[in-house]
């Protein structure tokens, strides 16, 4: 019979750099971290990733496994971390102070997430993951144990001699979600794709069809000289609220926001006619969600210009300074249309492209030919009708 080999805080260290732990995602890794402790002589019943994430919503993001569970993923907001319950917390105290933190589960000077209770756990090991030699807050990892008289000197010396190892691991995979999550946050899902896919060196450019919407804020400058910019910044996030979600909701993606603007396209796989139709429900559901807009400062409304046509992705800028911006005729043209609505009593103006292309009654012609600015020819704009 061949005796088993046992594992040790080395090998444990050394998976933890492998290509093998490399490839696992979040959920995998922490299981796999979980069984090979057990094989170490440290059986963890309970084990959670606490990870701070620059992200637009959440404060932070938990992985917790536990034996014969699924792992579990939970966010929390912005904000709540300065709740009086979450405050309280010992997870919290160990990411504000870098220290670690080894207490029994009947030590009632904290306040335990739920997450660890009800599961016959002794005692909890916290432990800072520094990612960074700054005195902000850090992420953390907790390990909860059943054994009676808790951790061992020999457990929490294994504990401290893998960490390093499992900082690092754990940068690895944060590292790639929160590149996504701040290219999608400021440009977009589809411009993040690109750029992660190597399109980076100056003058790169794709070009795309689309139907595409400019949507701009009415009597915006008024709305500016007449509040604080404090006030102003409210206004324009919940006006946006409003916005963004009604072009999400549609299938369409925000490509910029220009102060109290933004151009959006809208890409149906079906077709330029499915996707004009998909642009044109997102700006009816913007007017209908701004009308029931409720603000002490006044009556929030916007006009939106629509069209059809091509819009190319860039990289301009000097040096290492580069922006990802979108350009083209039809993105000037959609813009200049949206303009028409400041002079005139129409919140939503669609081009003769966006017309004949969606196939559906209830555009009208608004009259005459208009003058662009930037245009040569004057262009026949059209309202939508049908409420």
């Amino acid at each position: 019979m061949i005796a088993k080999v046992s594992v040790t805080a080395v090998d444990v260290i050394e998976w933890l750099a492998s290509d093998e732990c490399h490839a696992y995602d979040g959920a995998r890794l922490i299981g796999a971290l979980a069984a090979m402790l057990d094989e170490c002589g440290l059986p963890v019943q309970r084990l959670v990733f606490h990870l701070r994430v620059p992200h637009p919503t959440i404060f932070g993001r938990s992985i917790a496994w536990a034996p014969g569970e699924p792992v579990a993923f939970l966010d929390i907001e912005h904000g709540v971390e300065r709740s009086e319950r979450i405050r309280a917390s010992p997870v919290l105290h160990v990411m504000s102070t870098r220290d670690w933190l080894v207490l029994r589960m009947d030590d009632r000077r904290w306040t335990l997430h739920d997450i660890f209770v009800g599961r016959g756990l002794t005692e909890l090991c916290i432990a800072p993951l520094l990612h960074d030699v700054g005195e902000g807050p850090s992420s953390a990892v907790t390990f909860g144990t059943q054994k009676p008289g808790g951790y061992s000197p020999a457990d929490l010396h294994l504990l401290r001699r893998i960490m390093p190892a499992l900082r690092g691991a754990l940068e690895l995979k944060m590292w790639r979600r929160t590149t996504e999550t701040m290219l999608e946050t400021y440009i977009g899902s589809d411009p993040e794709k690109r750029i992660l896919s190597g399109r980076v060196r100056r003058g790169d450019v794709e070009t795309l069809e689309a139907a595409l919407m400019f949507c701009d804020m009415q009597g915006f400058t008024e709305l500016s000289n007449r509040l604080s910019s404090e006030r102003v910044l409210e206004v324009l996030n919940a006006y946006f609220d409003e916005v963004v979600p009604a072009v999400a909701q549609h299938g369409g993606e925000v490509l910029k926001f220009m102060g109290d603007g933004l151009l959006a396209f809208f890409r149906d796989e079906a077709g330029a006619g499915p996707s004009c139709a998909a642009a044109l429900m997102a700006a009816r559901l913007i007017g209908q969600r701004l009308n029931t807009l409720s603000l002490p400062d006044g009556a929030v409304r916007a006009g939106i210009g629509l069209h059809y046509g091509e819009v190319s992705y860039g990289n301009i800028g000097s040096g290492k300074r580069l922006d990802f911006t979108v350009i083209g005729r039809d993105v000037n043209l959609t813009s200049r249309i949206q303009g028409v609505c400041g002079r005139t009593s129409h919140r939503l103006l669609l081009s003769r492209r966006f017309t004949e292309l969606l196939a559906l009654p209830g555009a009208v012609s608004i009259g005459g030919r208009h003058d662009l600015k930037g245009f040569a020819e004057p262009v026949e704009l059209f309202a939508w009708t049908e409420d």
